[in-house]
């Protein structure tokens, strides 16, 4: 029986950089986790041990190193990054036909120091991580941004009632819930010259307040029109693509202890959880391509 070998990649996965701008005061600091996957010619190594075409991935560690000193206002942002590197990969090693970067963003924000802005001390920001996903083939790159991590909570104006009953259901219809969830969004930019920071800003913000001022019927609801706030406020957005888990809050019977309670007291339950996915596209915009990792032993 024949075998063939199907898609394939490697890379050097989770390379974590921190770099320091001392050409100013105060400092500035960019704090990155870098993931490189590469596509190409490397059949070879599979089927024969033939290692001639494979570029080390200690150099691709290598590479992400030097780049974030020889292209040091690249690395302000992940998505500017993840171009040079990509780019750099598939333009300059010849057998490399995709290359895919992935990038995490740890926020950090200055602490203060005498009632004022500390030049030089920081401390870890722990509200989200920012992400991107720059793809470059064919001379064409693609570029996702997105954020993971998002931890939003609503004490009331959530309800879910109304649903599908069977013989095993046993959740009773609720018109007044707490509803918590933690966003991973992901966004892809049909092209142009975007300015990264203020485009993924406007994003979360978006994000933030549709979670905060939407009535919501189900989980659902809320993610389409989330993914909707980010195409209103991003025009160079074409698609969005959410996975909500729902951090199930259940109120506490206190019965048993003669108490009463109106949803007040709550078990938080961290699973099983549900788990709602969902893609919002900008009416017209072209297709995605390769935009999306899909992730590992997928081609597209």
């Amino acid at each position: 029986m024949a075998h063939t070998l199907g898609h394939s990649q490697y890379g050097k996965a989770e390379t974590r950089v921190v770099r320091v701008y001392r050409d100013r005061d105060p400092h500035e600091l960019v704090d990155l986790n870098v993931s490189v996957a590469l596509s190409g010619d490397f059949a070879d190594s599979h089927l024969t041990g033939d290692n001639a075409r494979v570029l080390t991935t200690d150099a691709v560690k290598n590479t992400v190193f030097a780049y974030a000193q020889e292209h040091a206002e690249a690395a302000r942002s992940p998505e500017s990054f993840g171009l040079v590197l990509a780019r750099h990969f598939v333009d300059d090693v010849p057998q490399v036909t995709r290359a895919r970067v992935r990038i995490e963003q740890h926020p950090w924000r200055r602490l203060a120091a005498g009632g004022e802005p500390a030049p030089h001390a920081f401390v870890r920001d722990g509200q989200l991580v920012r992400t991107s996903t720059v793809t470059c083939e064919a001379g064409r790159a693609h570029v996702v941004t997105g954020l993971r991590d998002l931890v939003v909570l609503k004490t009331t104006d959530s309800e879910f009632a109304g649903f599908y009953e069977d013989r095993y259901t046993t959740l009773q219809p609720t018109t007044d819930r707490v509803m918590a969830t933690s966003v991973d969004a992901q966004w892809w930019h049909t092209g142009g010259a975007v300015e990264w920071g203020t485009a993924f800003e406007a994003a979360r913000q978006a994000l933030c307040e549709a979670f905060a001022a939407s009535y919501s019927r189900a989980l659902q609801q809320t993610l389409f029109e989330m993914g909707s706030a980010v195409l209103d406020a991003v025009p160079g957005v074409g698609e969005v693509r959410l996975s909500l888990p729902n951090r199930h809050h259940f109120a506490v019977d206190l019965s048993p202890f003669g108490l009463d309670n109106p949803n007040e007291v709550f078990f938080a339950a961290d699973r099983p959880y549900g788990l709602i996915e969902g893609t919002v596209r900008r009416e017209g915009a072209p297709e995605p391509g390769p935009a999306f990792d899909p992730g590992q032993g997928w081609s597209a």
